[in-house]
């Protein structure tokens, strides 16, 4: 239903279009999912749940699917909700008299929570329960917070809250301690690129595997980023996606200046690694932006010298195996020390009067140091 009018009015973002209506389509809280399908099914549901975790990760998604299947006519025996009962069709339009979402970043105020209450004081009429989602609910002013405490110790028995928060730690104690608490997770590179492989195919798009690892390095774990992203780069490329499409729009610095990087490394190539450098601050890329990106180049050639935590790498394919190759000409000592520099160059960026001459330094220093290493023995 919700498809249906943004669909109408025109274009209709990846993240509405496919946003998960069951439990069994959410990507990567299988854990979540299956615990509170369990809750609903053994009918073992409590008066007030905490969702917490980063943006983008299926925590309003998930507490929107868990008051559906709440007050589902039809549900499945595993929990799951029907969406075709009178219940989940009105919720889908946007007309449910039994589930309301409130947003405590613009309604944080006293009076909103005591309006809330008031609410919540009223029986359902056509439904077991009244749903509350109070998204972003560390923005509750103290005062709310106070006023809200009371409900939540001793709520009516037709009451649900669900809260959800990106930073737990500014809820107060004594919120915590009446809430069952779901921590969510940042979703993984591989399922972010398994789902965004999957919208492609939908849409009539074709994607570089390369090209999708990069949106979702860039998403950091955030799906909704990932598939706002991947809008953008439809907006910019058409039905074909390609690596260099993506690294061009999100300027992001292409793998192969890191691998060309650690080979003048190896080489004691400082003429090289000075005019490279050079190249990439013509094309636009901050020196900081520089330095973190071979940071984390060197770390994944570290976790690829053992093939225990080769798995950490969160890339595939071709990269992987120039990763694995580029990891075998490098002794894990001289990468330890590259981080070292690379580390100290991060942390001295912002207060360096002459920011080029830190970064080459740092290059110059990484260079020398297996030369170092062949004078000391």
């Amino acid at each position: 239903m919700e498809n249906t009018k943004e669909k109408e009015k025109g274009f209709v973002v990846s993240a509405r279009k496919y946003r998960p209506a069951t439990f069994e389509t959410v990507i990567g809280q299988s854990a979540v999912a299956a615990t509170l399908k369990n809750a609903i099914a053994n009918r073992q549901m409590t008066h007030a749940y905490l969702f917490c975790g980063p943006r983008g990760v299926g925590k309003t998604t998930c507490a929107r699917i868990f008051a559906k299947a709440i007050n589902c006519e039809h549900r499945t025996p595993d929990g799951e909700p029907c969406n075709e009962c009178e219940s989940c069709r009105s919720f889908s339009g946007d007309r449910s008299l039994s589930i309301f979402e409130m947003d405590a970043a613009s309604n944080n105020s006293v009076e909103d929570i005591r309006d809330l209450i008031a609410k919540v004081q009223v029986p359902p009429q056509n439904s077991h329960y009244k749903v509350y989602i109070i998204d972003e609910v560390h923005m509750l002013s103290q005062q709310a917070f106070n006023a809200f405490l009371k409900t939540l110790e001793e709520p009516p028995t037709h009451a649900i809250f669900i809260l959800a928060t990106t930073e737990k730690h500014k809820i107060l104690p004594t919120i915590l301690s009446r809430c069952q608490t779901y921590d969510f997770n940042r979703i993984t590179i591989a399922d972010t690129v398994a789902h965004l492989t999957h919208v492609a195919q939908e849409e009539g798009i074709t994607a570089e595997p390369q090209a999708l690892a990069v949106i979702a390095q860039k998403a950091d774990g955030a799906m909704r980023d990932a598939l706002s992203i991947f809008d953008q780069i439809v907006s910019f490329t058409g039905k074909n996606i390609t690596y260099k499409d993506v690294i061009a729009n999100l300027n992001v610095l292409d793998y192969d200046y890191y691998f060309k990087i650690v080979d003048m490394f190896l080489q004691d190539d400082i003429s090289g690694l000075l005019l490279t450098y050079n190249d990439i601050l013509n094309h636009g890329f901050e020196g900081l932006h520089f330095i973190t990106g071979l940071n984390s180049h060197m770390r994944d050639l570290l976790v690829c010298k053992d093939a225990i935590t080769a798995q950490l790498l969160e890339v595939d394919g071709e990269i992987r195996n120039k990763y694995t190759a580029q990891a075998a000409n490098c002794e894990a000592w001289f990468l330890v020390e590259a981080l070292k520099i690379g580390t100290e160059v991060d942390l001295q960026y912002k207060a360096s009067q002459n920011k080029r001459l830190l970064v080459e330094l740092a290059l110059i220093r990484m260079a020398q140091l297996l030369k170092k290493k062949l004078m000391t023995k």
